[in-house]
């Protein structure tokens, strides 16, 4: 009988102390996985602060450079096709970061364009609003850097943990996907051309 019981508080010892590691390791992921998603929404955040001041930019541009319609199009059509690439930061995959990162590139060259144009008006170069506008979209561009390494680098944090041993096996069993992370792009040891030529 005392054999029987030690063996049943054994078996009990171990199956709680299995428990606490499971619940312990499934709710570190989950931690883990909500700051990669609290991460990315910062992200988008900065993005987004950066899609709002596009149009003042254009209209402002617009009433000095009335010729240069297609650079404006542009621009437009670029922030419009970047706002339709949403990911889901849950069930993000390295294609949809791809596809994001793409569109969000197309903003840049096309705001390179703009800025370039800028440099026939001096009277557009001399405006107040658009100084500060350009003085906007400089400090939104080095947040978006800031970001995006901060989401690399929480995301490399989780996929670190996950692949862990034995936290690995948790993982697999309930279903902790890698996540992504941005990459440089063709051309990005150089920082992106945002110099409004002020000087």
């Amino acid at each position: 009988m005392k054999k029987g019981l030690i063996g049943i508080i054994i078996l009990c010892v171990i199956g709680l102390g299995l428990y606490g590691w499971i619940k312990g390791t499934f709710n570190g992921l989950v931690a883990s996985q909500e700051s990669v998603e609290t991460a990315w929404s910062q992200v988008e955040n900065v993005y987004q602060r950066r899609a709002d001041l596009i149009p003042n930019l254009v209209n402002t541009v617009k009433g000095y450079a009335k010729h240069e319609q297609e650079t404006l199009e542009g621009v437009i059509e670029a922030r419009a096709n970047a706002t339709k690439v949403t990911i889901d930061p849950s069930n993000m995959t390295a294609e949809d970061l791809q596809k994001y990162q793409a569109a969000q590139g197309e903003i840049t060259n096309a705001l390179s364009r703009l800025i370039a144009v800028s440099e026939s008006y001096p009277d557009l170069k001399a405006n107040q609003n658009f100084l500060e506008l350009q003085n906007q979209l400089e400090g939104t561009e080095n947040r978006i850097t800031v970001e995006r390494n901060k989401f690399n680098e929480t995301a490399r944090e989780y996929n670190t943990k996950r692949r862990t041993f034995p936290t690995n096996i948790i993982a697999a069993i309930f279903n902790f996907g890698e996540k992504p992370y941005f990459k440089a792009q063709e051309g990005a040891d150089q920082a992106p051309k945002v110099d409004f030529g002020t000087n």
